[in-house]
């Protein structure tokens, strides 16, 4: 499995698929007092390489957001 083939999958089953390897999850949400609705999927993945003091530890950075959005 490429990363690639993560994108728009459910982020609880790339977690599955990523298991045992460093992650960081984002999550891109709009501004605003909004909620999240549906399923949370991979919006991006990508490899990357920490900053500052974890300068040397490699990770896959995991960009989530929901189907949809409701106002509150």
């Amino acid at each position: 499995m490429t990363l690639e083939d993560l994108v728009l999958m459910p982020e609880t089953q790339a977690r599955k698929a990523l298991a045992g390897k460093s992650l960081r999850l984002r999550v891109l949400a709009p501004l605003g007092p909004f909620a999240g609705r549906g399923v949370m999927r991979v919006l991006r993945c990508r490899p990357s390489t920490g900053s500052g003091v974890n300068s040397e530890k490699e990770f896959i950075e995991l960009v989530c957001g929901y189907e949809s959005y409701v106002s509150l």
